[in-house]
C-alpha cells in the first residue's frame, strides 16, 4: 500500500474550513476518507488507511467479534450505534469517547487536506454510529498539522512507511517503547506499517511515528533506494547540452554512470546525496 499523507494544508482557507463556516450537515468523501458533518463540526472520519473504531475495540478485548456488526444493524435511522454498544454493557461513554476520538484523529491525518476536485458532498447523510462528540474543523486541522510536523522530524526514515518492516537481527542495544516492542515482535518483513497498524488494532500514525523511529535507531532496516538512470557517455569535446550520438547498427551505444568524485567537485548537494546513499549502502 502506497503512503496517502498529503502535502501540508495551504495557508487560505480549505474545503473544510468554507462548510464549517457554512456549519454544513453531511458527508464529504474524499481520495482516503468520508469525513461526517454536523453543523460544520466533523463527528467520524472512515477512512481507508488508519484502522477504524471496530478493530480498535476488537483488538483490545473491548467488543465481541460481531459486535460492531449487531450495532450497525440495531442503529436505524435515529442512528444510535454508539448508544447500542453502551447499552449492551461493551462499553462506558468515557471509553467510548476516547476510543473515538482516536480513531477519528488518526483517519483525519491520512484524510486531510481536502481539495474541491477530488471531493465529494452528499447533504444531510449520516454515519449510522452517531454523534459521539463532535471536534471542529480548526481544532482538527491543527492536530493533523501537529502530527505531520512530528512525522517530518523523521523524514530521512520515510522510506520504511510504505515498505514491509523488516527487524535488524540482532538487535543493536537501544531502548524501546512497549508499543514498539509489540511492532518488532510482529513485524516478519511481509508486512507494511499499515498491516501491522490493522493487525494490532492501533494507530496508523502512531504505527508510522514508531517504525520510522526504529530505523532511527537501527533495529529496521531502511530499504535500498533504486539506483540512479544512467547517463549517456559524452563525446570527446562535445558542448554539455550536445545530444548523444544515435547508434546506427553495430554495436549498441554504452552507457556509464559518472564517477561519483566528479559529480562531488561539481556540485557539493550532489556530493551529500553521495556520501549519504554511500552510507545507507554500508549500513545495510
Amino acid at each position: 500500500m502506497g503512503l496517502p499523507i498529503s502535502p501540508h494544508p495551504p495557508a487560505p482557507a480549505g474545503l473544510l474550513d468554507r462548510f464549517a463556516a457554512e456549519r454544513v450537515t453531511g458527508a464529504l468523501s474524499g481520495p482516503h476518507g468520508c469525513l461526517y458533518l454536523l453543523d460544520g463540526a466533523v463527528y467520524c472520519i472512515e477512512g481507508t488507511a488508519a484502522p477504524g473504531l471496530d478493530l480498535r475495540l476488537t483488538a483490545s478485548g473491548k467488543l465481541p467479534p460481531q459486535g460492531w456488526q449487531y450495532a450497525a444493524e440495531t442503529a436505524g435511522p435515529q442512528q444510535s450505534g454508539g448508544q447500542f454498544l453502551i447499552g449492551k454493557g461493551w462499553l462506558t461513554q468515557g471509553e467510548l469517547e476516547i476510543c473515538h476520538l482516536a480513531a477519528l484523529l488518526d483517519a483525519a491525518f491520512f484524510a486531510l487536506p481536502l481539495t474541491a476536485e477530488s471531493t465529494t458532498f452528499t447533504p444531510g447523510a449520516g454515519h449510522w454510529l452517531g454523534v459521539i462528540r463532535p471536534v471542529s474543523a480548526t481544532a482538527l486541522q491543527q492536530a493533523t498539522a501537529h502530527r505531520r510536523l512530528l512525522l517530518d522530524r523523521l523524514r530521512p526514515w520515510a522510506a520504511v512507511d510504505s515498505s514491509p518492516v523488516v527487524p535488524v537481527h540482532p538487535h543493536p542495544p537501544a531502548p524501546t517503547t512497549s508499543r514498539q516492542r509489540r511492532l518488532l515482535a510482529l513485524a516478519d518483513g511481509r508486512h507494511t506499517p499499515y498491516d501491522l497498524a490493522r493487525a494490532l488494532g492501533q494507530s496508523a500514525f502512531g504505527t508510522l511515528l514508531d517504525v520510522r523511529r526504529l530505523a532511527a535507531a537501527g533495529l529496521v532496516r531502511v530499504p535500498r533506494a533504486p539506483a540512479p538512470a544512467p547517463l549517456p557517455r559524452r563525446r570527446p569535446g562535445a558542448a554539455l547540452g550536445d545530444p548523444a550520438p544515435v547508434a546506427r547498427g553495430g554495436p549498441a551505444a554504452t552507457w556509464q554512470l559518472p564517477d561519483p568524485d566528479v559529480l562531488a567537485t561539481a556540485d557539493p548537494n550532489v556530493a551529500l546525496l553521495v556520501r549519504l546513499r554511500t552510507a545507507l549502502e554500508e549500513n545495510l
